[in-house]
């Protein structure tokens, strides 16, 4: 049956190409043509002095060039004017990288029993987070930015910026969350005295958990989709594709961080005796790691907040 289905999609979408239109693309690649202006600006300085030694008189073609260069010089500004939102987005893609990691972690030693027949895998409680963003778009477009509307007296709402600085905001609550359920469930452990049970399953519901799985979906729907708009939107025309890349990597990145910021704490705190992350969870302390997190996330808001509000939007909509 997939197979069928296939087949079909691909028939469907060859009688789409005939109606694609197509066109002529940029000799330059918008990339090396960036390289290339960083490059210049940086011995514009040199470059100029010597000109104006040299002539100061301007030909036809020259001007050409000029009026080119400084076209792209301003593409490069634009570009760069984005890099303090994307890298003070970077924490965000930390505190996400756990819904797959140590979520599931939590999940794995509490009772996952929903009758006396069905018990959940743990990594089906990520879908709690997928079924939230589901669930929560079209609440977003269809209530909440209405209601904000009438109160902002403005077209979008809220702006882009804003839109990321509350999912920020949402994902500091998730790590506070997920750091008082990991108190109560070590709590719990020791009260049984399933400590050094690592295998136990500790007598707690899998229902604890699940608010942070839905903040965490909630925090994507606002973060996540803020930035892939307006990344997409404040890119230059001929880089769109790049705006899309640099959302994602918020994400990739923000992986990549957490394994690093996990390798160094694991290593500090295993000289001082048991590791926040030991291999026996229940002598472990990722509630601490939580908590980090959040404290980044406060601090990442606030720096968040200080560049949005200086940020000066390509189009025409209000500022953070």
């Amino acid at each position: 049956m997939p197979s069928i289905i296939m087949i079909l999609a691909l028939i469907i979408f060859l009688f789409g190409t005939s109606t694609y239109r197509f066109f002529v693309m940029e000799k330059k690649s918008p990339l090396s043509r960036l390289g290339r202006t960083f490059f210049s600006l940086a011995t514009t300085s040199l470059r100029n002095s010597t000109m104006r030694s040299e002539t100061g008189k301007e030909d036809a073609e020259s001007q050409h060039a000029k009026t080119h260069t400084i076209s792209e010089i301003e593409e490069a500004r634009s570009i760069l004017r984005l890099f303090p939102i994307w890298a003070t987005s970077l924490v965000y893609g930390i505190t996400f990288a756990q819904m797959t990691t140590f979520f599931n972690k939590q999940t794995r030693t509490l009772d996952r029993h929903l009758t006396s027949s069905i018990v959940v895998p743990p990594a089906a409680l990520q879908s709690a987070g997928t079924i939230t963003i589901i669930l929560f778009v079209p609440l977003y477009d269809r209530v909440i930015i209405p209601v904000v509307r009438k109160i902002s007296k403005t077209p979008s709402g809220i702006t882009m910026l804003q839109r990321v600085a509350t999912g920020l905001a949402v994902s500091l609550m998730t790590m506070v969350v997920a750091a008082l359920v990991e108190i109560k469930r070590l709590k719990t452990a020791h009260e049984y005295g399933l400590v050094d049970q690592p295998e136990a399953t500790i007598p707690m519901s899998v229902w604890w958990v699940v608010p942070q799985y839905v903040l965490i979906g909630i925090a994507d729907v606002f973060t996540v989709v803020g930035l892939q708009e307006f990344f997409y939107d404040q890119m230059p025309d001929s880089m769109r594709s790049l705006g899309l890349a640099l959302y994602v990597s918020v994400l990739g990145i923000g992986a990549f961080l957490s394994s690093i910021l996990i390798s160094c704490i694991d290593k500090i705190t295993s000289t001082n005796g048991e590791s926040w992350f030991s291999n026996n969870l229940n002598r472990a302390h990722i509630d601490y790691f939580y908590w980090l997190l959040a404290g980044l996330t406060a601090i990442e808001i606030g720096l968040f907040m200080y560049f949005s509000r200086g940020y000066v939007y390509k189009k025409k909509v209000n500022a953070l």
